[in-house]
């Protein structure tokens, strides 16, 4: 006896976005702020959060507003879950619904060796770097609005260890480890996770902690031999990279590290 098989066959469609909008965290930041310009221009309206620096927020708010896109400001504490209660309520009253989370949010990193990390600076690192409070608080509303994309910017000392990158490594090992686990769990939802593994780029971050003096010749010349492309990134080439994980464009993409950093780990 044959037996019938219907396949369903589900229309792609080319709106690169779904409705609503993208919640960038750490939008102030060098790499949040170019997230958060790639997904403007992109087509994705933005609601932005910050933690202090409104200022900034606003006169980014500004330029994403001349591509056309609706923005919001959202002042969001990454350690305070009540705030990021607070910034997807509001960001849903405002645009309908939300699609997407970029978290790019941490704080500027010491560079010590971990036999030198002082532990209140361990545990400070583990409570900034993680992004399980804004998972928790999106994945109901992603779940009641047909899916959605967490976009994780974790670093490519996953793929090689940098010594005396500690503070930044290995807290967010932590959250690739939960970028899968939502991956695997949430997926029947329509739910999806990646991260962008960051390496050296010429932006925020590490131009102060070169203005500090943590970063020397000898650094820069043995970390530049390391990378096959021979150069430091640049900011947008994160956000390019952001916007299509967020996108429809990876929508049968989950669970999945891109890493963006000129080869390192190669």
């Amino acid at each position: 006896m044959r037996t019938a098989i219907t396949i369903r066959r589900g229309r792609v469609s080319d709106q690169i976005f779904p409705d609503g909008a993208t919640m960038v965290l750490g939008a102030t930041g060098g790499l949040g702020a170019a997230s958060a310009r790639a997904l403007a221009r992109d087509g994705s309206d933005i609601a932005l959060c910050f933690r202090s620096k409104r200022d900034a927020a606003e006169v980014l708010a500004e330029e994403l507003r001349a591509h056309g896109r609706k923005v919001s400001l959202h002042q969001v504490d990454a350690t305070d879950p009540s705030t990021l209660d607070a910034a997807r309520d509001a960001a849903i009253a405002e645009h309908g619904r939300v699609h997407g989370l970029v978290w790019a949010a941490g704080p500027l990193v010491d560079q010590l060796h971990l036999s030198g990390t002082p532990l209140e600076k361990w545990k400070r690192a583990i409570e900034v770097n993680g992004f399980f409070s804004a998972a928790q608080a999106l994945i109901p509303h992603f779940r009641a609005s047909g899916g959605g994309s967490f976009v994780h910017l974790g670093s490519a000392g996953e793929l090689y260890w940098p010594p005396r990158d500690g503070l930044s490594v290995a807290p967010k090992a932590a959250n690739e480890s939960l970028v899968r686990g939502i991956a695997k769990e949430e997926g029947r939802h329509g739910i999806r996770a990646n991260s962008v593994l960051v390496g050296v780029i010429d932006a925020g971050m590490f131009h102060e902690l070169l203005a500090q003096g943590q970063f020397d010749d000898a650094w820069v010349k043995e970390v530049q031999s390391q990378l096959p492309l021979r150069r430091w990134g640049k900011a947008e080439e994160i956000g390019h990279a952001v916007s299509f994980l967020v996108s429809n464009r990876a929508g049968y993409t989950t669970g999945q590290q891109l890493a963006v950093a000129g080869g390192y780990g190669v």
